[in-house]
């Protein structure tokens, strides 16, 4: 217990002396800390604390520190992001190469590749995106048909991706490739490739919230390095599936909401519906904001206890598809309750009638929409659980 409290004490210290004032306001949506190579900082000081948290490892703080991660035990960790919360930081790096393509590397990839790429993922070098969906192959990834080639010194690789978030600010993609024709499930590989490499295209898709995140992305005889082919040949389906869990447990966590899940509800409506000796007038309302934050709470509380139990070396079996399931119901209800409270100032599309907040509000709402299709549709995860732990037949 001595050293815990020593290292809370350094950290303490250390985050008083790093954390830049503006780091510990709520994070305006064009400051998001994506990283790269194509990165642009309207807060300069949302770079200073990158450099700061990738330079000691803390934006993958149990990774182990010869791949440039913190090498924070549990206990640590914990206390770390005790401390972190104390002062309202916002997040270092938001990354799909920390949340999904990183934990993969770290238990597939060999010797090499993780000394490669790991470092560069924390430190916010390089900023990844996903080359898994295709037009033909939604729900049934198995099916996906982008071929690559054994062309002696370099694999070569055409195909479509679709739904790609982000591959038009992306640096380098991770991909699922077809490698074998003959099989299905057996015919996949992992392949790392840049995503400046000649013949590699990304358009992006309007979305119905007016922005573009996702993108379709073309390959035209694209070469990419057989170094960066992760895992066995045709072995990349086993890889697929782990990286799958870590990419639907990232998503899950969106129930929680921004600020918890139920924080901020309750005063953004005592603001819109009216307040009575100090609570939300409507009792309709004061309900359904009590029932999101403690649903929020209890759905926070659980995946805490599973990601424990996962370090503890227990399966998590299903317990992803779950997770993915309620946390895409606990994000729409809660962007649903937005709306809500907001009335008729929650469906502002433009215009100085709506304050920047209030469209914010109506463009999520409608972007949340997507959480039940993106890292594996509902009906999906709904077929998992159903056949994993309720034992119903196929």
């Amino acid at each position: 217990m001595e050293a815990l409290e020593q290292f809370r004490s350094e950290t303490r210290t250390w985050l008083e002396e790093n954390c830049p004032p503006s780091i510990r306001t709520p994070m305006p949506e064009g400051e998001t800390p994506w990283g790269g190579r194509k990165a642009s900082w309207t807060n300069p000081e949302s770079k200073q604390w990158l450099d700061a948290m990738g330079g000691r490892g803390w934006t993958a703080p149990m990774w182990p520190s010869e791949y440039g991660g913190g090498g924070l035990t549990k206990d640590e960790n914990k206390i770390l992001q005790q401390e972190l919360r104390r002062i309202k930081a916002r997040p270092a790096l938001l990354s799909f190469g920390i949340w999904m393509l990183g934990p993969a590397l770290l238990e597939f990839a060999n010797e090499e590749q993780k000394k490669e790429h790991l470092p560069k993922i924390v430190r916010g070098e390089i900023r990844w995106c996903q080359g898994y969906s295709e037009p033909g192959a939604g729900s049934d990834l198995a099916d996906l048909q982008t071929k690559c080639e054994d062309k002696g010194d370099h694999y070569l690789v055409n195909g479509q991706k679709i739904w790609t978030s982000y591959a038009d600010k992306a640096d380098w993609i991770f991909a699922l490739v077809r490698t074998d024709t003959s099989v299905k499930h057996a015919g996949i590989s992992f392949l790392l490739f840049d995503m400046e490499t000649p013949g590699v295209e990304a358009r992006p898709i309007s979305m119905i919230s007016g922005a573009s995140p996702f993108c379709e992305t073309f390959f035209t005889d694209v070469k990419a390095k057989k170094e960066n082919l992760v895992g066995e040949l045709n072995k990349g389906w086993t890889i697929a599936k782990r990286l799958l869990q870590h990419e639907r447990d990232m998503i899950s966590g969106m129930g929680m909401g921004t600020g918890g899940g139920g924080a901020g509800l309750a005063d953004m409506a005592k603001e819109y519906v009216g307040e009575s000796n100090g609570q939300i007038s409507d009792a309709t309302i004061r309900d359904a904001v009590v029932r999101q934050k403690m649903d929020s709470h209890a759905f926070g509380l659980t995946l805490q206890r599973t990601n424990e139990e996962s370090k503890a070396g227990q399966s998590m079996g299903a317990a992803s598809s779950i997770f993915k399931y309620y946390g895409t119901e606990l994000n729409k209800r809660r962007n649903e309750l937005i709306i809500e409270v907001l009335g008729t100032q929650g469906l502002g599309w433009e215009g100085d009638s709506f304050s920047t907040e209030e469209l914010s509000a109506t463009r999520s709402w409608l972007r949340s929409k997507g959480n039940s299709i993106e890292g594996g549709t509902t009906e999906v995860q709904l077929n998992v659980i159903s056949k994993r732990v309720l034992g119903l037949p196929d």
